[in-house]
């Protein structure tokens, strides 16, 4: 039987992320805080970092590839793009929605060695997939001793 290692501070940094978020959505469009509510929900993400890119992998089951944006501007990568609400549950007046629906809104700041020309995006299974290639001049390289 394998032992697991409680930490009560993981339970914490959990309260804290939800909490935060919690409140960010609450006053994103307060009149005096100088910001904008920009989507109804966030896809969960991984961002990988291999030897010459980096991968963006983003579950957005359900959504249609053609309503996803992704666009690149000054270091910044932009997704967006909507689930629509078509596949809602109606009985008896009582409509179940767990899922989130609505436009969805992410932005990722690219490092310097991300080629920004080369970007590219595919969505297969309900996950997107977006490739950053790394500048050619920074991929790092081996340097052979003579001796």
């Amino acid at each position: 039987m394998a032992a697991l290692r409680y930490d009560p501070w993981t339970l914490m940094s959990q309260l804290q992320n939800e909490m935060s978020r919690a409140l960010d959505r609450r006053y994103a469009d307060a009149p005096d805080s100088g910001s904008v509510a920009t989507s109804d929900w966030a896809p969960p993400v991984d961002i990988r970092e291999e030897r010459d890119r980096f991968v963006i992998l983003a579950d957005v089951p359900g959504v249609d590839a053609a309503k996803i944006d992704v666009h690149m501007e000054n270091g910044i990568l932009t997704i967006k793009g909507e689930r629509s609400d078509d596949t809602a549950e109606h009985k008896n007046g009582y409509k179940r929605m767990e899922r989130p629906r609505g436009t969805f809104y992410r932005r990722f700041t690219l490092p310097e060695t991300a080629d920004s020309e080369r970007v590219s995006a595919t969505s297969r299974n309900g996950v997107l997939q977006v490739t950053i290639p790394k500048q050619e001049r920074v991929q790092p390289r081996k340097i052979v001793v003579e001796g």
